[in-house]
């Protein structure tokens, strides 16, 4: 079963179960994943329909968005919002694949620093190029732009 299809199943158990939460945020990405299919086949034809990376990929950018507002509205004391995000972004981990943890990508920054033979921040641009499709959808981003800096410049 697809992760779309299981969207739709859970949807149907939230309501079942009135959980308004989990089923606001389970339509909110059925719809998001369904605009990104509606893209796509403008690109790529009719008959496409939305693989389990592509639907990986909407989870996720919605989870960063999650983050970033519980970010923002910690900033701004807005705890009661916080929490509602937290609460949001828990039911949307249940789809992610595990995170890496800091020492995992230490670690495969580590391997691609030696690889690449890097030396200075000037090489940055080629070791990220090698650990990104290694950690794409398992780790954040800025995470290991921020490891792969430290490494660099320890280097240097």
């Amino acid at each position: 079963m697809s992760i779309s299809e299981q969207f739709v199943e859970q949807i149907k158990v939230a309501m079942k179960a009135r959980d308004k939460l989990r089923l606001g945020v389970l339509r909110m990405v059925r719809s998001r994943m369904q605009e990104a299919e509606v893209a796509a086949r403008a690109k790529k034809g009719r008959d496409y329909t939305l693989d389990d990376e592509a639907a990986v990929q909407v989870i996720a950018a919605y989870a960063k968005q999650r983050r970033d507002s519980i970010d923002s509205y910690r900033k701004g004391g807005r705890e009661d919002l916080a929490k509602q995000e937290e609460a949001e972004l828990a039911v949307l981990q249940e789809y992610l694949p595990k995170q890496l943890s800091e020492e995992e990508v230490r670690a495969i920054v580590q391997e691609a620093v030696t690889a690449c033979g890097a030396t200075s921040p000037k090489d940055m641009g080629a070791v990220m190029a090698k650990v990104m499709p290694q950690v794409k959808g398992v780790a954040d981003g800025k995470l290991v732009n921020q490891v792969v800096r430290e490494m660099l410049v320890a280097k240097s």
